[in-house]
């Protein structure tokens, strides 16, 4: 978070001879300024760039970051965040959106289920219980809507737009379920549920160079697929309801996938 672009330009240039691509999480760097050195990937959305934050300095990080006051104040149809948009999508910057870990911040969301609850380590859940009573309620609501309707402009306006369940924060987001969740957020930002599915699917894959064998279900792909009791097409709450799991053509029980890990996330 506090690189410099002298840095970041060393970095960027020693992993792209090598074919890797470079992905950050960063604070003393403004998005623009990221992508016009060759960042391929930034972590987060508009939510952490702190480019259009007052008296920003050139490789520092603002001591609060991105306020909500700020963020407040952004219109996601005049400039400068479409101009901000368009930089990154001429140089193929592309976003991974962490929409389930800003939601958990938020003390009225997610719908807690058990299954979750479930999961988590016995200190864990009271880590998490605690974290998530002292929360307000609706109090970082207004922050997710900016993001979506960030994620959502960057989409339309030619972007690739990619997820990650980042299971930090309060400990309200644990891979699996923030993915699932996460499905969910971005029908809620009025993207269709197929569009969500396509982000939260085949778009990383594509990212990676991938998308040859894996991330859509084709005849010669690698079979790692689920198969949902319902159709997210039409009804994205339908996404939590596996009944099969494949990984390499074999297929397993998510019932007894869940069962063992009961009680160890973040224990083990």
């Amino acid at each position: 978070m506090n690189i410099t672009r002298a840095e970041l330009k060393a970095a960027v240039d020693a992993a792209h001879k090598h074919g890797i691509k470079v992905t950050g999480h960063l604070c003393s760097i403004g998005f623009r300024e990221a992508a016009e050195i060759g960042i391929d990937n930034l972590e987060h959305g508009i939510l952490v760039d702190t480019e259009f934050h007052p008296g920003k300095q050139p490789d520092a990080c603002p001591p609060q970051g991105v306020t909500r006051g700020e963020l407040a104040r952004f219109d996601m149809t005049s400039a400068p965040v479409p101009e901000m948009i368009a930089d990154l999508v001429k140089h193929n910057a592309a976003i991974t959106s962490t929409l389930a870990v800003f939601e958990a911040f938020d003390g009225s969301r997610p719908p807690l289920e058990q299954r979750f609850l479930d999961a988590l380590g016995p200190e864990a859940q009271v880590s998490y219980l605690g974290s998530r009573a002292r929360s307000q309620a609706g109090s970082f609501l207004p922050m997710l809507k900016k993001e979506l309707e960030f994620e959502y402009a960057f989409v339309k306006a030619g972007g690739l737009l990619i997820s990650g369940a980042d299971p930090t924060g309060n400990g309200g987001a644990l891979a699996g379920f923030a993915d699932q969740r996460y499905i969910e957020l971005l029908v809620e930002g009025v993207f269709t549920p197929v569009e969500a599915i396509q982000i939260s699917t085949s778009n990383g894959d594509k990212f990676l160079g991938e998308l040859d064998h894996i991330g859509t279900i084709a005849t010669g792909k690698q079979a790692d697929l689920i198969v949902i009791d319902g159709n997210p097409a039409a009804r994205i709450a339908d996404i939590p309801k596996v009944k099969l799991v494949f990984k390499d053509g074999t297929g397993y029980d998510p019932v007894k996938l869940l069962d063992s890990i009961r009680g160890s996330v973040a224990l083990h």
